[in-house]
C-alpha cells in the first residue's frame, strides 16, 4: 500500500510541474511593445495628443497592433472616438479614425475590470511592418466634447500575431 501512495504522489507532483510549465509557457508576454500613459484628472483634453514609440527590429512576420483604454464609470458614452497617426522611419504620416465601443445599449461595460474598465481595439492585425526602425503612433480623442470625463489612460500593445 505504501509504494503505491508513493507512486501516486509522485504523478500528482509531475503533473503538477507540468501544467506549471505549461501555463508559464502559454502566458508568455510576446509584446514587443506595452505601455499606458496617465490622463490627467481623467479629463482628455480636445487638443491633446497622446504619443507612443516604438523600435521595430524583426519585420519578417506580422504583428497586431492595439490601442487600450482604462475608463471610469463616470465615462459618459457609449463609445469613444480616436484620430490617431502613425509615423514610420520612412515615408509619410498615415492617418485614420477608430471607433471604440465601451459599453452596450443598456450601459454595460464590454471591457474587464469593475470601476475601472479595460478595453482593447485592434489598429492593425497581422500587419507587417514595412521598414525596421523607429514607430510613433499619437491618439487624440475625437468627440466633441472639449473636455471628455472619464477615460484615465490610453495605451499601446504591440505583439507579434498569433
Amino acid at each position: 500500500m505504501g509504494s503505491f501512495n508513493q507512486m501516486s504522489s509522485k504523478r500528482i507532483k509531475g503533473l503538477l510541474i507540468a501544467i506549471g510549465c505549461f501555463a508559464c509557457v502559454s502566458c508568455e508576454n510576446k509584446a514587443v511593445y506595452d505601455q499606458y500613459q496617465v490622463i490627467e484628472n481623467a479629463l482628455w483634453e480636445k487638443d491633446k495628443e497622446y504619443y507612443f514609440t516604438f523600435e521595430v527590429q524583426d519585420i519578417s512576420v506580422p504583428y497586431t497592433i492595439t490601442f487600450e483604454v482604462r475608463n471610469n464609470n463616470w465615462y459618459p458614452y457609449q463609445n469613444l472616438w480616436i484620430f490617431y497617426s502613425e509615423e514610420k522611419p520612412i515615408g509619410s504620416i498615415r492617418r485614420d479614425t477608430l471607433e471604440c465601443m465601451l459599453a452596450d445599449e443598456t450601459g454595460k461595460w464590454y471591457g474587464h475590470g469593475i470601476s475601472l474598465h479595460q478595453s482593447g481595439f485592434p489598429v492593425r492585425t497581422n500587419y507587417l511592418f514595412p521598414h525596421e526602425g523607429q514607430y510613433t503612433f499619437g491618439f487624440r480623442q475625437g468627440m466633441r466634447n472639449d473636455a471628455l470625463k472619464g477615460i484615465q489612460e490610453i495605451g499601446l500593445r504591440v505583439e507579434k500575431a498569433r
